[in-house]
């Protein structure tokens, strides 16, 4: 399997485990020119902006692990473009937002708000 396909495969998987923990899906693959966002999901007025990582070896670290600070700045300048385009005018529907990341390998393992504008 490359690794477009196996992406692809745990992107929706960490979409079916988030819905399970009662997100649900905005947007998925958001593209900017500053970037890609994995996954966007809602719960109530929360928006959380979420990178998906496959481990297939441990030995590696997770997956959470491999998100640099640059990578960070990425998903975080597209997620300004977002909230720029689909929150106009003062839009209530989202007042808070996080950056999280679930990594994928032996097990799902989701951090909520795994990094921050700092």
């Amino acid at each position: 399997m490359n690794s477009t396909v196996t992406g692809r495969e745990a992107e929706r998987t960490a979409e079916l485990y988030l819905r399970q923990q009662g997100l649900q899906l905005v947007q998925r693959n958001y593209r900017a020119r500053t970037g890609e966002i994995d996954l966007i999901m809602e719960r109530g007025s929360l928006l959380a902006f979420v990178e998906v990582r496959y481990r297939g070896n441990p030995n590696y670290g997770s997956g959470a692990d491999s998100i640099s600070r640059s990578k960070q700045r990425k998903i975080i300048n597209t997620a300004h473009l977002f909230l720029q385009k689909h929150c106009k005018n003062n839009d209530p529907r989202w007042n808070e937002y996080r950056f999280d990341v679930v990594s994928i390998g032996n097990e799902i393992n989701w951090i909520p708000g795994a990094f921050t504008l700092d």
